[in-house]
């Protein structure tokens, strides 16, 4: 009678097992439309990391990029900038000088396990970006207005943000080719190729989760396609506990539905890893109807980069 049971769970027990060693992220080839671009942007004038002590002790990096206009109410509205995955706040140079030449007062920040900020790949647990933001924000106050602008993935993390408890932090939205879900109608296969997802680890460890075991969440189980070139400097992959962080939750239609504040949407026409044609009636299906402007000819990478794209960001997507 006992037999069945013993060998059912000895099975269970090794099956989960096996997901933990072996089931991690496959190599995926470097994709060329993300890696590509960058060889050809002028980084000059990339400001100096500034540091900021969050409640941990663990110092995290961070670029001011000041505004360009000296009126008296430049420094009214500040824009919060978060990267998309792998990446870091250098990336977002050429969008943060476009919002800086606009009169916003722009921070662009390497969330921790990218860039500057602590061990690349890994944070402490699922909930600590949230944290880091919060202590950004105390740590360095601004007196008016501020907007969160996130890119891809970092628009992900801007929309789980912006559903969340603390969401009033930030009076405006602005998710930029956002991932919501790799469930989500936005979500093309595989990220487009962006991403290699060690899909029986993460089952694993979400089941190991759920059961309150955390011990293994540093596990990788993301791999990004970057070329040798970019992975000196960028993370070329995300354990489970930054994976799970770094996005909306599972039940994304409750972060969409629980933002109460002003969101907004902008993606290029052509992005080749999100179905840019497909966020509108996403968010309208999921209770929050939100303007989404689309640029023309512009795909994923291009939205950060292409002279048109950022332009459209700086005088559109910032609500005054």
């Amino acid at each position: 009678m006992l037999l069945t049971p013993l060998l059912i769970l000895l099975a269970c027990t090794a099956a989960l097992t096996a997901a933990l060693v072996w089931g991690g992220p496959r190599p995926i080839q470097p994709l060329t439309s993300v890696n590509a671009p960058f060889a050809g942007v002028d980084f000059t004038g990339v400001p100096s990391a500034q540091r900021y002590f969050a409640r941990d002790g663990t110092s995290l990096a961070w670029y001011s990029y000041p505004p360009a206009t000296a009126a008296a109410d430049a420094l009214l509205h500040r824009v919060v900038l978060v990267h998309g995955s792998s990446s870091r706040a250098r990336s977002m140079h050429v969008l943060a000088r476009a919002l800086a030449a606009q009169g916003y007062a722009v921070a662009a920040l390497d969330l921790r396990g990218h860039g500057e900020s602590g061990e690349r790949g890994h944070v402490a647990y699922i909930g600590q970006l949230e944290d880091d933001l919060e202590d950004f924000l105390r740590a360095v106050p601004h007196g008016g207005s501020q907007t969160l602008m996130g890119f891809s993935a970092g628009g992900g993390f801007a929309l789980r943000f912006a559903g969340s408890d603390r969401q009033a932090l930030f009076g405006h939205y602005v998710l930029l080719s956002p991932f919501i879900h790799q469930d989500a109608p936005t979500a093309r296969p595989d990220t487009g190729g962006w991403a290699s997802i060690g899909v029986p680890r993460l089952i694993a460890l979400t089941l190991f989760n759920r059961a309150g075991i955390t011990r293994w969440n540093d596990l990788p189980v993301l791999r990004f396609a970057l070329d040798e070139a970019s992975r000196a400097g960028l993370t070329p992959s995300y354990s489970y506990n930054l994976a799970m962080n770094f996005r909306p939750h599972d039940d994304y239609q409750a972060d969409i539905r629980n933002a109460r504040g002003t969101v907004c949407i902008v993606a290029g026409q052509d992005d080749e890893l999100f179905y840019a044609d497909r966020f509108a009636d996403l968010f309208a299906q999921s209770g929050k109807p939100v303007p989404v402007t689309l640029v023309p000819s512009v795909n994923h990478m291009g939205l950060t980069l292409d002279a048109q794209a950022v332009a459209t960001v700086a005088r559109h997507a910032c609500p005054a």
